[in-house]
């Protein structure tokens, strides 16, 4: 798997296997009509994922976006409004635990825009949104997808303290291209975010993602699942990078669902608990299913310490 050169358009390229369905029903519609009836924003419609049909319309399922629409950052695969933030909004967390509650979720995803003009990365509100959701519905796991916030340890700590069911941090590609890619990010930076977290709440599932079409080779891709397990990571999501406008990065692979799948038995192989490929996954696809497998595999290993020690 090594990575090629484009020779025609992206729309020209793209394959029959990323074709989607568009469901506009009732509850897609109903959906979007809560989102603006609260002012929430949602990185389904953001970052402009092509599942949003699927996640709002067959599964009911939402990953609100806080903090803003507005990022700090500009890097050059992510389709999210670029600039300087003129608000923090502190009433967020209860609107979005009010939506969750009519929504009625069994499990939601949290992330944010970058936020690198506040001097906690905006880790109070990442807090008090999942206090704000346990508080309302008791019974629904979270999942939370933040930036680095600047590699502050204290921002980590905030955020781990309020003790999400996930903690999701996306490495985004391989260690050569991050430069390229990710605007202020670091690779080894996120990894040391992942790590800190799983030392802070070693009972939390940690998650990350990675994209892929942007020149990467097969041996960067396993290294990327090397560093991730190294750093005691649980679950791995990967998909197809798609260019969302003109003035993004350009595809310059198509992986079929056949290369997803032996990318996936690769990372399992690596004693990831749960990994989800495909070119149409982004890292909060089928979340509520990753959330399952990680409690399911928490269970098992609790089980077999205890047979051990009653041995």
């Amino acid at each position: 798997m090594t990575s090629c050169k484009p020779t025609k358009t992206e729309h020209e390229r793209k394959p029959d296997w990323l074709k989607i369905k568009l469901n506009t029903n009732e509850d897609y519609k109903g959906l979007k009509k809560l989102m603006r009836e609260n002012n929430l924003h949602t990185v389904c419609e953001e970052a402009r994922c092509p599942n949003i049909h699927e996640c709002w319309g067959s599964r009911r399922t939402a990953t609100f976006m806080i903090l803003g629409a507005v990022c700090t950052r500009a890097c050059r695969f992510c389709a999210v409004k670029t600039g300087l933030p003129t608000e923090l909004d502190l009433a967020e967390p209860e609107r979005v635990a009010d939506s969750v509650v009519i929504m009625n979720l069994k499990h939601v995803v949290v992330t944010a825009v970058a936020r690198d003009d506040l001097k906690d990365g905006g880790s109070e509100v990442f807090a008090e949104t999942i206090r704000a959701i346990r508080r309302k519905n008791p019974f629904t796991t979270i999942e939370v997808l933040p930036s680095d916030m600047g590699g502050i340890e204290q921002n980590i700590q905030n955020i781990m303290d309020a003790k999400p069911d996930i903690l999701n941090h996306n490495i985004e590609t391989v260690r050569r291209l991050t430069p390229r890619v990710r605007a202020r990010a670091k690779y080894d930076r996120s990894l040391e975010l992942l790590r800190r977290a799983k030392e802070m709440q070693p009972s939390i599932p940690t998650k990350s993602s990675l994209m892929l079409g942007l020149g990467e080779t097969h041996e960067e891709i396993v290294e990327v699942m090397d560093d991730l397990r190294a750093n005691n990571v649980d679950i791995m999501t990967i998909g197809q990078y798609l260019q969302p406008t003109k003035k993004h990065l350009p595809v310059l692979k198509y992986y079929s669902p056949a290369e997803f799948g032996e990318l996936r038995k690769i990372a399992m192989s690596k004693g990831f608990s749960h990994c989800e490929a495909g070119p149409l996954v982004r890292s909060s696809y089928h979340a509520d299913e990753q959330v399952n497998a990680a409690a399911k595999q928490r269970q098992a290993q609790g089980e077999e310490l205890l047979a051990t020690q009653n041995i």
